[in-house]
């Protein structure tokens, strides 16, 4: 994971630093949101795209009450979009939120093999998409960019719905005042 390039236009590179800044996420303290996402493991195994969606919805209608938000939509899609470039450069896009609609869309299967994708990627780009949300609707920023803090907020809430203890994540500078996860730091904790 790589952090997006600081915005150019003064007037919006304070949010980008307040979105860095923020390193936490309120999390509830009981299993609200283990017990859906128990629901999405098991659709996922299953190969049920419907239970897959109910169990979706379940997750970000408690995600959203406990963080006082309007509830996003979810869209669950099968295959991946993959995108080619020149010189054999693939990129597949797991999942995106919409602000003006406040709609998530997340892939269930690879785009290549068209294989149930992982619990684990599934609901990390569950969270991912649902921290772009919180970004608009509780924090109110007029981007969401992917930084620092961004990906630690997200990290936090995906830990606490696996049950699992949350990582610190570790970064590198690289060119283009961007970061990139450090992951063998960051395993090694």
């Amino acid at each position: 994971m790589i952090t997006d390039r600081p915005p150019r236009n003064k007037a919006l590179i304070e949010e980008f630093h307040a979105s860095d800044r923020l390193l936490t996420l309120e999390v509830p303290a009981d299993d609200r949101l283990r017990r859906p996402a128990k629901s999405i493991e098991a659709a996922l195994k299953a190969d049920r795209r419907s239970e897959l969606k109910a169990a979706c919805t379940e997750f970000l209608r408690r995600a959203a009450d406990f963080h006082s938000v309007p509830t996003p939509g979810i869209q669950v899609l099968t295959a991946r979009p993959i995108r080619v470039r020149e010189g054999r450069w693939a990129t597949e896009l797991f999942g995106d939120y919409a602000p003006a609609t406040g709609m998530i869309r997340n892939w269930m299967r690879t785009a290549v093999r068209k294989e149930v994708t992982s619990f684990g990627t599934f609901l990390s780009t569950l969270c991912h998409e649902f921290c772009h949300h919180l970004d608009f609707q509780r924090y109110e920023f007029t981007g969401s960019y992917h930084t620092r803090g961004f990906y630690q907020r997200a990290g936090m809430l995906y830990h606490h719905a696996r049950g699992t203890p949350p990582k610190r994540l570790y970064w590198i500078k690289v060119p283009g005042r961007r970061w990139r996860i450090d992951w063998p730091r960051t395993n090694r904790g």
